[in-house]
């Protein structure tokens, strides 16, 4: 089989400027946190002095990110895809939050809705244990959507842990979901040339992770808003509010691929939390969309590339097989992921 020769590097873009922090959509929860990082920094500046010096004497970078003071990792949370101050993973105290069986940048909705929804069944159970007639039947039926909504909650923001597949030139799944589309494109400007591209639709059942298809480089981002069109009408493609990250593979052959994260009638929140420079592995979690989404991948339509999904199939982000590169040489690939500072909290 011929062998494709090997491309040059393609040079990193700018930040998109319309990516100020990882979630460009804002949204109620993520007010919420801000107020309460504002509330957060009061306390710790006035109260806790000594843990604000060691945490600056761990902090490493040469520059401050946030359009706030920086006391210790969480601070960083929302703007860690601007670069700049970071620490290490042993010395931030919050790396635990990573080992939770839920996404980390889901726990406050998790907390603020899931939350909410569960005290509310606690309160009707209470309440249909002390009134009687019709007030406890509806109190009864009222807790019991409430409880089913918190665990649907949590349903939506748990993170399973997935075994990557290492063989090389495999193409896994960036999403959990279904199997859409699979067309072919004459040219695509961004992968420089014909294109497939798989379209797969995320239900509020599915995991929400986004992950890395192939070893790549982020090239750049392009975020773009837009409706929020049910995610199974091809419209929605076009027209919906998105996030496309545009990836190089570092499988020594530097080919093109891109991600695109697209909102959907329920889903209008995009998490990404890259920048140009990033190297991601194989399966490695890169951002998120809540609650219900499209996601797309445009691969290089190469003869050495091989499409091993079509529509209607069930995959699973980070381990369904989407395509396969048959001239991948694990000798020429990338040696080792460069620690993304970016990413340390």
């Amino acid at each position: 089989m011929a062998v494709s020769a090997p491309r040059q590097p393609r040079p990193l873009q700018p930040m998109d400027p319309q990516l100020k922090d990882i979630q460009p959509g804002g949204g109620v929860v993520i007010r919420l946190e801000q107020a309460w990082g504002r509330l957060r920094r009061w306390w710790l500046s006035r109260f806790r002095r000594s843990w604000v010096r060691r945490m600056a004497a761990l902090r490493r970078g040469d520059f401050n990110p946030c359009p706030h003071d920086v006391l210790d990792p969480r601070d960083l949370k929302f703007h860690r895809n601007q670069g700049g101050w970071y620490w290490d993973p042993q010395d931030d105290p919050f790396t635990w939050r990573d080992r939770l069986p839920f996404v980390r940048v889901g726990l406050a909705e998790l907390l603020v809705i899931g939350g909410g929804f569960a005290a509310v069944a606690v309160v009707c159970a209470v309440l249909a244990v002390l009134t009687g007639g019709p007030g406890r039947v509806i109190a009864a039926a009222v807790g019991m959507v409430s409880a089913v909504l918190a665990g649907l909650t949590a349903w939506f923001f748990r993170d399973p842990v997935r075994t990557i597949p290492t063989e090389p030139g495999l193409v896994v799944s960036p999403a959990d979901g279904r199997v859409v589309d699979v067309e072919e494109i004459g040219h695509d400007d961004d992968i420089g040339g014909p294109a497939v591209k798989i379209g797969i639709f995320l239900s509020i059942f599915n995991v929400h992770i986004n992950r890395a298809p192939m070893a790549a480089r982020v090239i750049g981002l392009r975020y773009r808003p837009g409706k929020y069109l049910n995610a199974l009408r091809p419209e929605s493609a076009r027209e919906n509010e998105q996030l496309a990250v545009l990836m190089e593979s570092l499988d020594g052959h530097c080919r093109g691929l891109v991600v695109r994260q697209i909102t959907g009638a329920i889903a209008r929140r995009i998490v990404c939390w890259l920048k140009p420079g990033d190297r991601l592995q194989r399966g490695e979690q890169f951002g998120m969309i809540k609650l219900g989404s499209r996601t797309e991948l445009l691969l290089p339509r190469e003869p050495q590339l091989t499409i091993r999904t079509r529509p209607g199939d069930r995959v699973r982000a980070g381990l369904s097989i989407l395509a396969e590169f048959h001239d991948s040489d694990p000798r020429t690939a990338d040696p080792g992921r460069t620690p993304d500072t970016g990413n340390a909290t």
